[in-house]
């Protein structure tokens, strides 16, 4: 099966229409949903099945079986013309952020960033990710964003928030776009072993789900460098042991090849972007089944919008060194049998195109089921929420249109089986 020959469709519900200004009472909230399917997707074997009915039930999707065994009395949603796909899982965004970049990020207050990211949540859902782990957000904004959520609030995918990332002074997750007088420090920033300890006990205070922290030095950043491991290995263990003590994931972004290795060997649970991996630090990932979250369509978009969107020479000289190696690293990564799970980066361009990240992993050489699976069963596993998908609250999905529901499964990209979104995302 091709993949540009699937439709994506969220496979949840809501009472609630986007711009309601709330949401009605459970009591109005329709107890039970038959979203019947022209083929449904197994995404464990790649079978497609037949002619088939996915109940839900309050919030929990309780069976998927042959349409002739859809409930009496429930409410249609028929996509009998259309491929259905689990909702997607989405490791790796930034839902707070848009692509802006430099010194124009300094006029961006945390409010702002935090109705920036309802937008955006709304947005990642309409593109069909229904899960994902946001990794990194300024002042705790993806951390009310979720809540907001979770409150029915306003319209996004299930949130795994990390806060503020964890970085060195200085580094990748620091603020360095101002001069000394300002003293200017990122929410983050923590050194040395007892620093770091007690950052993680921090941002687990107030509402982190997950810990993200900056192993090496980035690209969108100012004066440091990617191929730079930032902080030391004692560092790292000291951050994944308190994490994992207190039942939080680790997350750990890493770009150069001695911070991968040392994040693999200190534990983190996923090894996010991997941009410059070597033999090493594979196969210290498949020793303990360390996750690898590539980033690889940012590379794409941003070689066809680096000069139209004005990016920072200090930014698009590491972009243009890093770009023709990552996807040859990351292709070794996987045939070498790493685990991946996917993850877009999503903000370095714009939220609503993160489906596009699996027609790339199809180019490095999964089959579209495999690129299908890092964004399903292999996301699910990573973040620990396998057998718990039927189980998160249901999300507001489909747009309302003249009064009725139209669900979001009608159109695809023509890269990668994404849903067009041009036109409602203004792209």
């Amino acid at each position: 099966m091709r993949l540009g020959t699937c439709v994506l469709a969220v496979l949840c519900y809501s009472s609630a229409c986007f711009g309601q200004a709330s949401a009605p009472g459970p009591s109005t909230r329709p107890a039970t949903f038959a979203i019947r399917a022209g083929h449904l997707l197994d995404v464990r074997n790649g079978k497609l099945l037949a002619d088939q009915v996915i109940v839900v039930q309050g919030d929990k999707i309780a069976s998927v079986g042959p349409a002739a065994n859809a409930p009496r009395g429930a409410q249609v949603i028929d996509l009998s013309n259309a491929t259905v796909l689990p909702g997607l899982i989405d490791v790796h965004t930034h839902l707070t952020m848009n692509p802006r970049f430099g010194y124009e990020q300094l006029g961006i207050s945390v409010p702002r960033e935090a109705l920036i990211g309802a937008k955006n949540a709304r947005l990642t859902l309409e593109a069909g990710f229904t899960t994902v782990r946001n990794v990194g957000a300024r002042g705790y904004s993806d951390i009310a964003l979720r809540d907001a959520i979770e409150a029915g609030d306003v319209p996004g995918p299930h949130i795994l928030a990390s806060g503020p990332a964890l970085g060195i002074t200085g580094g990748h997750c620091d603020n360095n776009l101002l001069p000394y007088e300002y003293h200017a420090t990122g929410d983050g920033v923590a050194d040395g072993i007892a620093a770091v300890q007690h950052k993680v006990r921090e941002v687990i205070k107030y509402g982190a789900d997950v810990i993200k922290f900056c192993a090496t030095g980035g690209v969108l950043s100012k004066g440091d460098d990617p191929q730079a491991s930032q902080y030391t290995l004692e560092e790292m263990k000291a951050i994944v042991a308190e994490a994992h003590r207190l039942g939080r994931k680790v997350a750990a972004h890493a770009h150069g090849a001695q911070g991968i290795l040392w994040a693999a060997q200190a534990g983190v649970d996923s090894v996010e972007h991997g941009s410059y991996m070597d033999d090493a630090a594979i196969t210290e990932m498949k020793k303990d089944g360390t996750y690898l979250v590539p980033t690889l369509y940012l590379e794409d978009w941003m070689a066809e919008n680096m000069q139209k969107i004005g990016l920072p020479e200090m930014y698009a000289r590491k972009m243009r060194e890093i770009a023709p190696i990552v996807h040859r690293n990351i292709e070794h990564a996987f045939s070498s049998g790493v685990k991946i799970a996917l993850g877009t980066d999503a903000a370095v361009y714009p939220h609503g195109l993160n489906a596009h990240e699996l027609s790339v992993y199809v180019r490095i050489g999964m089959t579209p089921l495999q690129a299908i699976q890092t964004s399903t069963i292999n996301a699910a596993d990573l973040l620990g929420l396998v057998g718990q998908g039927g189980h998160h609250r249901a999300r507001q999905v489909g747009r309302h249109h003249r009064g009725d529901w139209e669900p979001i499964a009608g159109r695809e990209h023509a890269a990668g089986g994404a849903l067009r979104h041009e036109e409602r995302a203004g792209l």
